[in-house]
């Protein structure tokens, strides 16, 4: 209206024969801005709240202390531009690309160390029928430096007892490799970094309505147990260098347009601490059909900022510590005892990964301790190995979003209107 006035003044509307004219229009005026608050298209008084957002359209949708009071009608569009992809939860997976070890190979260890043995007693299914059958948001790949192809080849477990041990050709390539353990741990569905995020991108270009996949990569290294002395390499440390190669090979696949990056939240804020505890990250509706590149390890830190203040053109985000600059990921695996911390750092804009179970413990015993206050933190990646009911051959214990397919409004940053129905948009991707 204020706008209309002065152009009115310069316009003449005010002289005498046009008085009535002036009214009329601006009463037509007046009529215009009321009807648009009404319908969400302007804030009253404040024009928009933090990150642009519709205050009107996003009542009780985006603020944990917001109301029913607005009756209208949520669609998956307002829900999508209310909402940040901080204020949702998703069922992530544990070691995502694992497969069974080599029955062989697990006995020999159940000999050795049976609790070793029991904690290794899972697997998964293919990625993409994680994100496709069981509303899987969230994956997490181990990878191992392999920059000239063949380090990780011989897999002496299985010479050692007598079994066939045919190379994979993808062993054979220079560049990062996909598994648990070497030697003796090293079924994978994706033997390569590579090969893995090739199974997300083709999984996502068919399904682009689809809630950001965050992929956590944990960088392997050092050795693991030998005890029969059978000369177990060692792998490979991760320098600077090689945290580069991470980056290229992350866009050998990934488009950056097609990846959250820190650049993208941190956008005109000096450091990305202070535009993810201003909200600043993309809503929901930006960020459909996006991947994002989160670092498990907490030694990467130091590195991976190096020459890349506040993770500046960097492909990941880092595992750091609330206040750093580069901070936005925090990791925080032990739910139990620590809900309420978990929901301090949601609450101040953090993106949080907590787990709803340990290797088997909860899938033998049934206990659902764990999983409940994991979902209660309100972190946004709760990762699991059972994501499905009957996945556990010991109980039924299984770790799902209540209400949720395949995904939730976060129960500590969002308000009552937030409808967990409207979050997806690709269809029916869950179970």
């Amino acid at each position: 209206v204020t706008t209309l006035g002065v152009e009115t003044r310069r316009g003449g509307w005010y002289s005498g024969e046009r008085l009535m004219g002036s009214r009329s229009a601006m009463r037509l005026c007046l009529a215009v801005v009321i009807i648009a608050a009404g319908l969400g298209w302007v804030s009253p008084g404040a024009g928009a709240e933090r990150g642009d957002r519709p205050i009107g359209r996003c009542v009780g949708v985006s603020e944990a202390s917001g109301t029913r009071h607005d009756s209208r009608p949520l669609s998956a569009r307002n829900a999508g531009d209310c909402l940040r992809i901080n204020q949702i939860q998703v069922i992530g997976t544990h070691n995502s690309y694992r497969q069974a070890i080599t029955p062989e190979i697990f006995d020999v260890i159940t000999l050795l160390d049976p609790v070793q043995a029991q904690e290794l007693e899972y697997e998964h299914v293919p990625l993409a029928e994680q994100l496709e059958s069981q509303g899987v948001r969230q994956i997490e790949l181990d990878i191992f430096a392999d920059p000239d192809g063949g380090y990780l080849a011989e897999r002496k477990g299985l010479d050692a007892l007598g079994l066939p041990n045919e190379t994979p050709p993808e062993l054979l390539e220079p560049g990062f490799k996909v598994l648990h353990g070497q030697e003796v741990d090293f079924n994978s569905s994706c033997l390569t970094f590579v090969i893995c995020l090739e199974q997300v991108r083709e999984w996502s270009n068919t399904n682009r309505g689809h809630l950001p996949i965050t992929v956590l990569v944990e960088m392997k290294e050092g050795s693991i147990p030998d005890p029969l002395n059978l000369g177990f390499l060692t792998a490979i440390p991760f320098d600077e260098e090689l945290l580069d190669d991470v980056d290229n090979e992350i866009l050998s696949v990934f488009s950056r347009r097609d990846v959250i990056t820190p650049d993208v939240v941190r956008g005109d804020y000096p450091t990305l601490d202070a535009a993810v505890r201003s909200g600043n990250w993309p809503t929901l509706n930006s960020a459909r059909g996006k991947v994002m590149f989160v670092i498990d390890n907490s030694g990467m830190q130091d590195m991976y900022t190096a020459g890349h203040p506040s993770l500046q053109q960097r492909m990941m985000f880092t595992n750091a510590e609330p206040g750093d600059p580069d901070a936005a990921f925090v990791k925080a695996n032990e739910a139990p005892g620590n809900v309420g911390y978990i929901q301090s750092l949601v609450a101040d804009g953090y993106v949080v990964r907590t787990r709803a179970d340990t290797p088997t413990f909860e899938a033998r015993s049934g206990d659902t301790t764990r999983r409940d206050a994991a979902l209660a933190s309100g972190a946004q990646w709760v990762s699991t190995d059972y994501p499905l009911p009957g996945i556990s051959q010991w109980s039924d214990y299984y770790a799902s979003i209540p209400d949720g397919d395949p995904a939730r409004c976060n129960p500590i940053n969002t308000g009552p209107r937030c409808e967990n129905s409207l979050l997806e948009t690709s269809g029916r991707h869950g179970h």
